[in-house]
């Protein structure tokens, strides 16, 4: 590793208010990722390494290495180690609809139980998914998403806190309001007309990790689907949602469509 990686990533980390600090270790590292301190396809320290340079747990690196690894900026390989993604995510286009539509069908309603509503720094992933600089103010809803009784998703959904200009009318604050029904998606549907996009859903796979097993009642190291959306606005990045889905979910229906 360079000289100058290890040096970033050698200095503690704190935990911002309101923000757990595997998300401070989560930035630390995408930051590196991002500025070009570790390059595509290098090798990044281990666990022990990094809490040992960070003055955190193992188990806040793990959390933090999952979350790199959802979100696409790191590959693990069986036996070798963690490696920097050869290619970054990108934004492509999809047509996108809220997770209690995509989740629910005939005869079923899924429930939405916030957890939390807070304003706070954006992430060096979060940043380029909704148009702001990272460390600049944005909105996160976090959700747990109930069919039939059980928990089957995990859900955070991310808009920026600055002003922005919907249509043709001058920058504003977003005035959001949370009635704790619906998810932030169909929230702005509601209040803006519908999101057409164009938008993108990617989907990997994952373990849940501590802290989301207890919201959905799962061991941590059960496996998740993770959809990741993002949706333009006026031809700007605009919204991004992150959402873990249990194997009790059930099969997801993926819709295509040919372009003539």
């Amino acid at each position: 590793m360079h000289q100058d990686a290890a040096r970033f990533l050698s200095q503690p980390v704190a935990a911002q208010p309101g923000s757990p600090l595997r998300v401070a270790v989560y930035s630390r590292i995408a930051e590196a990722i991002r500025n070009g301190l570790l390059t595509p396809g290098s090798m990044i320290p281990t666990e022990t390494e990094l809490g040992a340079d960070m003055k955190v747990s193992r188990t806040v690196v793990r959390e933090a290495l999952m979350l790199l690894e959802e979100d696409g900026l790191i590959r693990a390989r069986r036996g070798v180690g963690r490696f920097v993604s050869d290619t970054l995510p990108r934004i492509g286009i999809e047509r996108i609809r809220p997770f209690e539509e995509v989740l629910g069908g005939p005869g079923q309603t899924v429930e939405v139980k916030r957890t939390q509503v807070v304003r706070q720094a954006a992430s060096e992933f979060v940043a380029p998914g909704i148009g702001i600089e990272p460390g600049t103010d944005c909105w996160l809803w976090e959700s747990v998403l109930i069919r039939d009784g059980e928990a089957i998703a995990h859900l955070q959904e991310n808009v920026t806190a600055q002003p922005v200009s919907i249509g043709k009318g001058p920058a504003a604050p977003l005035e959001i309001k949370d009635d704790g029904g619906d998810t932030l998606l169909a929230t702005l549907n509601n209040q803006l007309g519908r999101l057409a996009g164009p938008g993108e859903c990617q989907i990997s796979l994952s373990q849940v990790g501590p802290s989301r097993a207890k919201l959905l009642d799962l061991r941590p190291s059960d496996p998740v689907l993770v959809l990741t959306q993002f949706v333009r606005h006026s031809n700007r990045p605009f919204y991004l949602a992150k959402c873990l889905v249990s194997a009790r979910a059930g099969h997801l229906s993926v819709m295509q469509s040919l372009q003539s």
